[in-house]
């Protein structure tokens, strides 16, 4: 299965989003913590065969180069003038931060001047409200659910009896009779690691063409799937 997606975000926006998530100060970044984190979920995008843009491997590259020189002895004398070879990648995340900041600004002032035309709040029927998870939110659920398949499962030759195409007809059925559905649950009902994956690729899908919204009650959080009409009326 190969797919390509437009929902994906930059390497920087993946690299804000693990400094948040784990607390790190963005000012002393634990760079082997962060390339590790990174490099898993670079290994989850390639296991759904997802077209991958060459940045998020140059950023990639970079990260090892920093965490070589931050290896490297450095003479006593000239210690204190040598700059922290992760001076440049934080003053670029900086950077970055600011001017998402000051898109996310502007998005909001155009939602809140929309009001006059429409409801933007997502808010599900029974009057719960909820934040859209990122695409890195649902790469770490699926990332956690595969580690939860016992090893003579996760490799286990099984006969390709699930396909994108039906578990998009049967996420939308479902969320007919539900309002919201947890990605825990929806994993968990998997029979084996295929079933996961695919899984995984119909919510994506869904996702792309707007037919559904992760969402998420608090910043990473749990995330559940719910109709995008039903939040966005």
């Amino acid at each position: 299965m190969k797919v390509k997606l437009d929902i994906f975000e930059g390497p920087l926006d993946l690299l804000l989003y693990l400094i948040k998530k784990e607390h790190l100060n963005i000012y002393d970044i634990p760079i082997a913590k962060v390339i590790e984190q990174y490099l898993q979920f670079l290994e989850v995008i390639k296991l759904l065969d997802i077209n991958l843009a060459s940045e998020y491997l140059v950023t990639a590259a970079n990260l090892i180069n920093i965490k070589s020189k931050m290896l490297l002895p450095r003479q006593e004398e000239v210690q204190e003038e040598e700059e922290d070879p992760r001076e440049e990648l934080v003053r670029r995340l900086l950077e970055y931060e600011k001017f998402k900041d000051a898109a996310e600004f502007l998005r909001d002032k155009e939602v809140e001047r929309n009001r006059y035309f429409k409801r933007p709040t997502m808010e599900l029927p029974t009057g719960e409200v909820y934040i859209e998870a990122s695409i890195f939110d649902l790469i770490s659920a699926f990332k956690s659910a595969l580690k939860e398949i016992p090893k003579d499962v996760f490799f286990e030759v099984v006969k390709d009896e699930f396909t994108v195409e039906d578990k998009i007809h049967d996420l939308l059925h479902l969320l007919l009779v539900k309002d919201k559905v947890s990605l825990e649950e929806l994993f968990a009902s998997a029979k084996n690691k295929l079933e996961i994956v695919v899984t995984f690729l119909a919510i994506l899908e869904l996702i792309k063409v707007k037919e559904i919204a992760a969402i998420q009650e608090e910043l990473f959080g749990s995330i559940s799937i719910a109709r995008r009409d039903s939040i966005f009326a």
